[in-house]
């Protein structure tokens, strides 16, 4: 056989694994779409759910998963974003930096139930912090900040050094360099990376079934104040997402549509991480153009 030949089996060998992890996909998504879409309506996405009667909604998780998204990355972000800053512009070679490193990644492996029973122990048991969006969040935080930090440091990486040595070379300081220059340009793949964590955190399960708890209290989307326990805002309040509802529902739902309400909880889940990922992407090439002026 030459090497022509070879070359043709090979490359459709690879055509072929690609098409059908492809075609795994499509399947997977089109099950959970079409068997849920149906179930889906104004009336679903906005009432509250019925623990024994039927035609409860969603309204509540949905609130939940979202604003449970939202405080996580507003705590693991900047975090992330520091601890790559400093290892990719900062930190020397060396043990310690090995180090950092090493427990980065054995963080990032840690399984999500393992994080929830920390959560549980630490914030809610040992700081008291009760089954909360507070406890929820911060377990999220811990589950999420391996992967932010690995995806910010990749994404500064790969910037060429030529930027950074223009930089210097025009007489500001390092800092300037990375602010002005490093992170404009990174802005696509980081915000890439905040996509991935965020579908990992809005899709999380375990980890919050420890520590956010698995009731939704009824809320008064009248009331703001964060601090009355009625109220939306309230990051004390223990708060069932959506991921966390479609595994109650699956393995102790008692009411009559406990599949319709699985369903288009799971198409729901699957439409949104669909939409937020899109909507990212046409944010992180909005701001490129924007900080690079391109």
């Amino acid at each position: 056989m030459n090497a022509k030949k070879i070359d043709k089996f090979a490359t459709g060998i690879l055509y072929t694994i690609a098409g059908i992890v492809v075609l795994i996909l499509i399947m997977l998504l089109g099950f959970i779409i079409l068997r849920g879409v149906p179930q889906l309506s104004w009336s679903f996405l906005t009432s509250p759910s019925n623990a024994f009667s039927a035609g409860g909604g969603i309204g509540i998780q949905l609130f939940n998963s979202l604003y449970l998204l939202i405080l996580t990355m507003l705590i693991s972000l900047p975090i992330a974003l520091g601890a790559s800053i400093y290892l990719n512009e900062y930190a020397k070679p060396g043990m310690i930096t090995n180090t950092v490193r090493t427990m980065i990644e054995i963080l990032s492996s840690l399984p999500s139930v393992v994080v929830g029973l920390f959560g549980f122990l630490l914030f809610v048991v040992q700081f008291k912090l009760s089954f909360s969006i507070v406890s929820g969040a911060l377990a999220l935080t811990v589950f999420n900040l391996p992967l932010l930090t690995r995806s910010i440091e990749e994404a500064l990486k790969a910037i060429s050094n030529d930027q950074r040595n223009g930089g210097l070379a025009l007489g500001i300081s390092k800092w300037e360099t990375v602010t002005k220059i490093i992170l404009p340009a990174a802005v696509p793949s980081i915000v890439s990376g905040l996509i991935l964590s965020a579908g990992r955190v809005f899709g999380e399960a375990a980890a919050l079934i420890y520590t956010a708890g698995q009731s939704a209290p009824a809320l008064n989307f009248g009331n703001w104040n964060p601090f009355d326990i009625d109220s939306p805002l309230n990051p004390m309040r223990p708060a069932e997402t959506l991921a966390v509802h479609i595994w109650k529902i699956n393995s102790e739902g008692i009411m009559p549509d406990a599949a319709a309400v699985s369903a288009g909880s799971a198409a729901v889940l699957i439409i949104v991480v669909l939409l937020f990922n899109l909507s990212a992407r046409w944010l992180g090439r909005t701001l490129y153009r924007h900080l690079t002026a391109s």
